[in-house]
């Protein structure tokens, strides 16, 4: 069992004045494929007052449909999960001997089965020209995918990007900036543009702090466990299947990436979706994580603020006893020798004896 966290996800739409809400689809389930076990979950929806259907869409993605009866003045999504993170080798996979050398090809039934997967519009000048050191070139599957997700972490900058929306492959090489979803939009038209099955991703990114090693943040602080939503891309390959790419750190995915919705357009992957009468005057999102079984060490830089606790703690108790006169003794027991047989055992390992009994204590 590895470290089990508790993660909540709250967002809330306030409007000026109640409204109808048409249905809205909410994506905030745990894929099937999830490699994390998702020890509970539960999705609670603010107002009470509708019904709800889990479904699965076209891509298999667990999603809930809620149809509302009544104008309301806030629509509030609330999620709980646990997830237990223990390690994942993100390289546990073997691809078919077919596919271990790029360039392949997928055989025609599953081709067709892949087909929303490979479908890309021709790449623009810059897209092409990002492609050109891995076209055409002989090498290991792996190593190109190893290698591409490098090249668009080192050479797109991360940035929070508020903005609706996701940039064209074209604006994020221009820009040479993107959020992560801009990243994992970007990687996935490069994987369909050298001829592999790829997916857009959206999920969580739960990260832990450093075990062993305190860890400060920009501020100088300690870094805190985290989590957050996060977009990341998808390869297929028979023997392999879904193979996660996270170009925004340049790694395979882990235990930490929790996989929401996974779709052909990045379009349909957004965590809630549906109409509203008006637009919302107010948004709000909240995310948090805890340790359910922590037994970390506490901080090293914590330690002289919490002996100093300690020590005032243990000044007020002597205080308290000063003042109620109790005072304390030691080695004021009463012992008892036999004069006669100072070394038979009933005086010296023995509880009782022959001579010595209740008797023997008054």
């Amino acid at each position: 069992m590895g470290i089990q966290v508790a993660l909540r996800h709250r967002t809330i739409y306030r409007y000026d004045m109640a409204v109808s809400l048409g249905p809205q689809i909410i994506r905030l389930r745990p894929g099937l494929h999830c490699r994390t076990p998702i020890l509970s979950y539960s999705l609670d929806v603010t107002p009470s007052e509708h019904s709800l259907k889990w479904q699965l869409d076209p891509s298999s993605n667990q999603v809930a449909r809620l149809v509302f009866q009544n104008k309301t003045n806030e629509f509030a999504v609330d999620v709980n999960l646990i997830a237990d993170l223990s390690p994942i080798n993100p390289f546990e996979f073997l691809l078919d001997p077919a596919v271990e050398e790029y360039p392949f090809t997928y055989g025609a039934d599953l081709a067709a089965d892949l087909y929303p997967y490979l479908m890309v519009d021709p790449p623009g000048p810059l897209l092409r020209m990002f492609l050109e050191s891995c076209r055409d070139q002989r090498t290991g599957t792996v190593n190109l995918l190893l290698t591409l997700n490098r090249k668009v972490r080192d050479e797109i900058s991360y940035v929070t990007r508020l903005e609706y929306g996701i940039q064209t492959s074209e604006e994020t090489l221009e820009k040479r900036s993107g959020s992560c979803r801009d990243s994992a939009l970007l990687l996935v038209e490069c994987l369909r543009n050298l001829g592999i099955a790829a997916r857009f991703v959206s999920g969580y990114l739960i990260q832990l702090a450093e075990e062993k090693a305190e860890l400060t943040s920009a501020n100088g602080g300690p870094q805190a466990d985290s989590a957050d939503l996060h977009a990341w891309a998808e390869a297929f390959f028979p023997g392999g299947g879904w193979i996660g790419l996270d170009p925004t750190s340049g790694f395979l995915v882990g235990e930490g990436h929790i996989p929401l919705a996974c779709t052909s357009s990045a379009s349909q992957a957004a965590p809630i979706s549906g109409t509203v009468e008006r637009e919302s005057t107010d948004f709000s999102h909240e995310m948090s994580v805890r340790r359910v079984n922590d037994s970390r060490p506490r901080p090293q830089g914590d330690a002289e603020a919490q002996w100093l606790r300690i020590r005032q703690v243990a000044h007020r108790v002597d205080a308290d006893l000063e003042a109620h006169d109790v005072r304390l003794t030691m080695g004021g027991e009463p012992t008892y020798v036999g004069i006669d047989e100072p070394e038979s055992a009933q005086w010296n390992i023995d509880a009782l004896g022959d001579d010595k009994g209740p008797e023997a204590w008054f």
